[in-house]
């Protein structure tokens, strides 16, 4: 009987909690769905999200015109018709995939959203490191001194000790020519010439922290971190191709047709590379003088002929390899699902990019030898059935580049 109660009990709090299990993740459906185009705080491609089911005509009115806008927007609907002028007559993308619950889902998400606020660092972490860094390093030099004053005693002792006894001391020779100091002088000035040389040879022609001045500030930090734009978004070819693509302008017209200015200066200021503030506003300017952009009547400047007056952005090339290395961005980010940040570090904290990791043959072997790929539930594994058999077993746990031919020559080698 009590057996009975307890399963009945479980079946009950299980039942209560279905909605809350299944409820879908409003953030995870923004970044993935809105972030591109939207905002929840202000307007940018689209309009801000926070608090705009209030002027919706109606819930099911929301729900259309998510699933497809163009379709209330050719019935001539007021509201419709209103924020299409509005933002420029740009058509919003159609969502039929989404169902109600994940709209509402997303508003509830956008309505509750605040403006993240850069946490302060704690105080006096990195002084007591720093203070007891010093502080072993004369408790280190004291002790040399004591050892040394001890060991010049001992001789000295010594010495007096054979003349009570009639015992004659052979005489010292200075330190600095002994044949073993000269010895163990040159053999230690040999090792670290060929480290040095050996080293300096390997390095030759990588550039880990290479930081070039660029033609326009890009913030990553304000656009990948603060306002968490998708990095598919501009890196179209990350997860398509072999390159990831360097975004035209007018990717970035897409948003900044709208945006004119960077209101986020005393949040999160702009800061270059040699601690001077940058203004963001002057340098979306630059961005409009080079996609043609006129900003006071919003349409882009023709020239004679009826092409846009544009000019393309030379942007400093970051992350270089050798032409006989081979490296195929969707093979890891579509097919791995590795993350940019594994390789280009986190961007979303650089105003400045940089080349974060060594890009070393050693860097990607290691990589290959100590990740596990996103085996199970990718059609591009399938055809390893001996490891799914053994993952399905509980024989392993993972499964790494490695050990499907990751670390053979031609693999990444013409």
């Amino acid at each position: 009987m009590c057996l009975r109660s307890v399963f009945a009990l479980f079946i009950v709090i299980f039942s209560g909690n279905i909605s809350a299990i299944a409820a879908p993740d409003g953030k995870a459906l923004f970044m993935s769905n809105c972030a591109a185009c939207h905002n929840p705080l202000k307007d940018a491609t689209g309009p801000a999200l926070k608090g705009i089911r209030s002027g919706f005509p109606d819930k099911e009115w929301g729900y259309k015109w998510v699933h497809n806008s163009a379709s209330l927007i050719a019935a001539g609907d007021p509201t419709a018709v209103a924020i299409y002028t509005k933002f420029n007559k740009t058509a919003m993308t159609a969502f039929p995939q989404l169902s109600n619950e994940e709209i509402d889902a997303i508003l509830e998400y956008a309505d509750k959203y605040v403006a993240p606020v850069a946490a302060a660092p704690a105080g006096g972490g990195e002084e007591a490191a720093e203070a007891h860094g010093w502080l072993y390093t004369v408790i280190t030099l004291a002790l040399l001194v004591l050892v040394i004053i001890l060991w010049r005693s001992n001789s000295g002792m010594k010495r007096i000790a054979n003349e009570k006894e009639g015992i004659p001391n052979e005489k010292e020779i200075p330190i600095y020519r002994s044949k073993l100091t000269i010895a163990i002088f040159a053999i230690v000035i040999f090792i670290l010439a060929g480290y040095w040389l050996v080293n300096g040879a390997i390095n030759e022609g990588r550039q880990q922290n290479y930081q070039p001045l660029q033609p326009l500030f890009y913030s990553h930090k304000v656009h990948a971190g603060i306002n968490q734009v998708n990095c598919l978004y501009c890196h179209a070819g990350a997860e398509k191709s072999r390159q990831a693509m360097i975004p035209s302008a007018n990717v970035c017209m897409n948003c900044h047709k709208q945006i004119n200015s960077y209101s986020g200066a005393a949040e999160h200021p702009l800061v270059n590379a040699e601690g001077k503030h940058v203004d963001g506003t002057a340098e979306i300017q630059k961005l409009y003088k080079y996609a043609g952009w006129d900003a006071a009547n919003k349409k882009y400047i023709l020239k004679a002929n009826g092409e846009i007056d544009a000019t393309p952005i030379k942007w400093a090339k970051i992350h270089n390899l050798p032409d006989h290395v081979y490296f195929n961005h969707s093979q890891h980010v579509k097919v791995g699902q590795v993350q940019c940040q594994k390789c280009h570090g986190p961007v979303q904290e650089m105003d400045e990019v940089y080349q974060f990791s060594a890009l070393s043959m050693g860097w990607c072997i290691n990589c290959h030898r100590q990740t596990e790929v996103k085996f199970t539930e990718n059609n591009y594994y399938k055809i390893f059935e001996k490891y799914q058999d053994e993952l399905k077993s509980g024989k392993r746990t993972g499964v790494t580049e490695a050990e499907m031919g990751g670390l053979e020559c031609q693999k990444c080698h013409y």
